[in-house]
């Protein structure tokens, strides 16, 4: 099942507003097929398996990273139809889905059909399908924010000059991490300041260059969507991953709101002093309230910069 999270990732973010699922057909030990969710969102992982699938299932055992779906649309058929038609041996499922079309139902069709069905509690399933749960539970997008500063926390210099705090790993990271999500965001100091492109530019993936949003209340410039609040995600149509890219105030305003997922933090080994803050004024009157909110992910070096990420502690 591990496995089968890491291969959403591919489906990431082209399968929006369908959730990025991958599924893994294994007999013996060996992977005898495999399928991600298609960009637009079809044909679905299930569907890619059985395409792909040289020979029968019999025998086998399909992974997937979420619960086969239970209805028909007019691009495919119900992925619970097209398990049960192929008739694998066994079908492990990483994550229950709460779509009323299907939740409970894609197993219950297949139980009926005599395949035996698992229902895990999979976190691997879980994390990789982030921005779709966060729609369906929450109604916004996964909110990921990341920030670029010194040792000292800032951003920039008292100038705002801020090009480049980190190397050239880390701003190559960031890229990759861009192409990862249906849309990008900065408040209008960072717009005006720094007139950033927001784009993909890593070689075979400018493509993917996510959608710009700005957090402004002004009159929104060519092929840029604007929100005056953060709680405006929520009418983002079609973005399951949003990535935030500062300024300060622009961070602090996701954070009060509580509307941060993950925390990606990019810091240079250099000392500004009298610099801008990475993150303003949060409203706290309490260091008690600032614990157990944050658990380290991720950490490793790029370069001479150190890159971690945290997610945040939700009950």
């Amino acid at each position: 099942m591990a496995a089968a999270a890491r291969l959403a990732a591919r489906a990431r973010p082209g399968s929006a507003p369908n959730p990025g699922v991958a599924a893994l057909l294994v007999r013996g030990g060996t992977i005898i097929a495999r399928g991600w969710t298609q960009a637009g969102g079809r044909p679905h992982a299930e569907a890619i398996v059985f395409d792909n699938l040289d020979g029968t299932a019999k025998g086998a055992a399909l992974y997937v990273t979420l619960e086969p779906c239970a209805h028909t649309s007019e691009r495919g058929p119900a992925c619970a139809d097209i398990i049960t038609a192929a008739r694998p041996a066994r079908v492990v499922i990483g994550q229950h889905d709460p779509d009323p079309r299907t939740a409970g139902q894609g197993i219950a069709r297949l139980k009926r059909a005599g395949i035996e069905t698992t229902l895990l509690d999979d976190p691997a399933s879980a994390r990789s399908l982030a921005g779709y749960m966060s729609v369906r539970r929450f109604g916004r997008p996964y909110v990921t924010l990341k920030l670029a500063m010194s040792l000292d926390g800032c951003i920039a210099l008292a100038d705002r000059s801020s090009q480049w705090i980190t190397g050239e790993d880390a701003r190559a990271h960031v890229h990759a991490e861009r192409a990862r999500n249906d849309a990008i965001l900065v408040g209008g100091g960072t717009w005006r300041d720094d007139k950033p492109r927001l784009d993909v530019r890593l070689p075979g993936l400018e493509h993917r260059s996510p959608r710009r949003v700005l957090l402004s209340r002004r009159v929104p410039p060519d092929n840029v969507t604007v929100i005056n609040r953060p709680n405006q995600v929520s009418t983002l149509d079609g973005v399951q991953y949003l990535y935030v890219e500062g300024g300060g105030e622009t961070a602090a305003s996701f954070l009060r709101d509580d509307l941060i997922d993950e925390l990606h933090i990019y810091r240079a080994p250099i000392i500004i002093g009298d610099g801008l803050r990475g993150i303003g004024a949060l409203g706290l009157n309490d260091l008690a309230a600032a614990h157990g909110r944050w658990t380290l992910a991720q950490s490793r070096r790029l370069g001479s910069d150190e890159f971690t990420a945290y997610l945040r502690t939700r009950n």
